[in-house]
């Protein structure tokens, strides 16, 4: 497959849709020097983005907490997602908006007079963590950790916090894993790179209080799930020695969906009957 950089399709730039191989910014966007930049991702399902409206108020809230605004309407968003799923002739794909400050008259820290941009892309986009689906994912464990609220804003979706992330699922990888689990400035469990984690223990779920760490849609749509099933749903602090009494896991996120664990580290699961179940739950949830 060819570069994300160089594919035939129709991508919405600043209000317009532009040519795929056209969306390009200058080197110095301060979004690329910076880190003056926030997104979401999403997916559609038989040509409707499942919690569109939620992913998109979500990133004027991540624009807010980077102290910038963007000039487009949560409803001009939505239309502009439907605009690019219909001009690339998709309706089972990945989509991404992402706003950002970029070249302007300020190229220091400070950047109040650079222009706001944002862009929508979608494209075809299979399991996350491929085969991991279906058998389990082994995920490694990562030196770095989820900083405290008082460093960073932790509940924005910006990119700059996928920093470690990126290092730590390189490092995941080279060990044959497929995602790496952080610990918290705490040393609580945190989250995946890109995606909020369960266990399962006695027929409970224990997912980590997502103080410090985005609090993912998916995670929140599980959880409502789990709460129709009348299974007790424990959000709490959960230290790292408590994953050996843990008998299934499983990570959320929009592009990973629900995927089960089978091993983090030393610690092993099962891919069980409630990992399954949520599962083929979730799948029938965002195509209906």
């Amino acid at each position: 497959m060819a570069g994300y950089d160089d594919r035939d399709g129709t991508i919405w730039m600043d209000g317009k849709l532009i040519n795929w191989r056209e969306a390009n910014v200058h080197i110095l966007t301060h979004a690329m020097h910076y880190a003056s930049s926030v997104f979401e991702g999403e997916r559609a399902y038989n040509g409707k983005i499942f919690k569109s409206r939620e992913h998109s108020e979500r990133l004027h809230f991540s624009a807010g907490e980077l102290d910038f605004i963007i000039p487009f309407s949560v409803d001009e968003i939505e239309a502009a997602k439907t605009a690019v799923l219909e001009a690339n002739g998709l309706t089972d794909a990945y989509v991404r908006a992402v706003a950002w400050r970029g070249a302007g008259e300020d190229m220091g820290v400070a950047s109040a007079r650079n222009p706001v941009h944002l862009a929508i892309a979608a494209w075809e986009w299979g399991a996350y963590y491929g085969d991991a689906k279906m058998k389990g994912a082994k995920l490694d464990i990562s030196k770095w950790k989820r900083p405290s609220p008082e460093t960073i804003p932790v509940h924005a979706k910006a990119a700059g916090l996928y920093m470690i992330c990126t290092t730590s699922k390189h490092a995941a990888e080279a060990k044959g894993c497929s995602d790496a689990l952080f610990m918290d400035y705490r040393g609580y469990v945190a989250e995946a790179t890109g995606a909020n984690i369960f266990f399962v223990k006695d027929g409970e779920v224990h997912t980590p209080l997502p103080d410090c760490f985005l609090n993912g849609l998916t995670r929140q749509t599980v959880i409502g799930m789990l709460k129709d099933r009348q299974i007790k749903v424990h959000e709490r602090h959960i230290m790292p020695e408590e994953m050996e009494g843990f008998e299934q896991c499983w990570l959320t996120g929009t592009a990973a969906e629900v995927t089960p664990v089978g091993q983090i580290g030393d610690y092993t699961f099962e891919v069980g009957a409630l990992t399954r179940q949520i599962a083929e739950d979730y799948e029938k949830l965002v195509r209906s």
